[in-house]
């Protein structure tokens, strides 16, 4: 497995930010590592990639522990902080060039930054100062120092961050790519950049995860409604009392919205309905519930 984390812990202080949290994380995938501000999720990556100590527990990367192989750790590690840290006064090829030589690129490192400022959509700036860079292309010279070495794990806090829609493609693309044959780990309150990107998501709340698993199976397994319109009035005590439905809403006229975890049963248990109390059913719609519907639910 490429990353481990066994029960770790971080205090800061009295204060518990990460409490006894463990997961895998193989090659290959992608995951979304999300919560609320606060919740833990930087503190978290900053242990993995070994910027902070752990309190307690263990982690490992690609089988080298984070406190006692740091800079084995590193060698393996691209990461892009949240602040992303940069020096304002270098042009572009100046910095990956000085990036290059703290990894210990050597004769290829020439080679590798051309390719990076191709492959991060650089190319039309790298004549500026980093200073004079967008945003939106200060976020793509973070993450080019990133990937500059050829890491096995990508560690990426908030990599969208400032991008237009059209850079936002790009990127999206460029991520997808990397994680067939590399370990992403990103962190964002973009939703629909996690369902673009991600096949797993993992949600950590107060120091804790509360959820790990295929992005399709939280889905699934959250709460999604059912809006079915009637023919005529029906009573909220009939529609509450079919199995399956746990709360019934009044959407206008006679459309009801039919709240469930299991969409499948409630149809057949519709029709029945309907059939039995001659009751006609005019239009019925499944909707599952967005990522960020799962993590208002699973977060409040």
């Amino acid at each position: 497995m490429s990353i481990l984390v066994t029960e770790l812990s971080k205090l800061y202080g009295q204060q518990k930010a990460v409490d006894g949290i463990s997961f895998e994380l193989q090659k290959g995938e992608i995951v979304g590592f999300l919560g609320p501000n606060g919740a833990g999720k930087s503190t978290t990556m900053k242990i993995i990639t070994g910027y902070l100590p752990p309190s307690e527990g263990q982690v490992s990367v690609c089988g080298f522990d984070v406190v006692k192989a740091p800079m084995e750790v590193r060698k393996r590690v691209g990461y892009l902080p949240e602040a992303n840290p940069l020096y304002p006064d270098m042009y572009i090829r100046e910095f990956l060039e000085f990036m290059a030589g703290m990894h210990k690129l050597g004769k290829t490192a020439g080679a590798r930054i051309t390719e990076m400022i191709g492959l991060t959509g650089l190319s039309p700036e790298k004549h500026k100062k980093i200073g004079a860079l967008s945003k939106g292309y200060k976020q793509r010279v973070g993450l080019a120092q990133a990937l500059l070495h050829d890491p096995e794990i990508l560690i990426l806090d908030e990599p969208t961050s400032g991008l237009d829609p059209n850079q936002l493609a790009e990127i999206r693309n460029l991520i997808r790519n990397l994680g067939e044959n590399k370990t992403v780990m990103l962190s964002t309150h973009i939703m629909q950049e996690v369902e673009a990107m991600c096949s797993r998501v993992i949600i950590i709340n107060k120091g804790s995860i509360i959820a790990d698993g295929p992005l399709s199976s939280l889905q699934q397994g959250s709460q999604g409604y059912i809006q079915v319109t009637f023919g005529e009035a029906v009573a909220v005590e009939e529609l509450e009392q079919l199995p399956g439905v746990s709360r019934a809403v009044a959407a206008e006229g006679h459309i009801w919205r039919l709240y469930t975890t299991d969409a499948e049963t409630v149809r057949k248990n519709l029709l029945q309905f309907s059939l039995i109390n001659n009751r006609n059913i005019l239009s019925l719609q499944s909707n599952s519930q967005s990522l960020e519907d799962v993590f208002k639910e699973l977060t409040n």
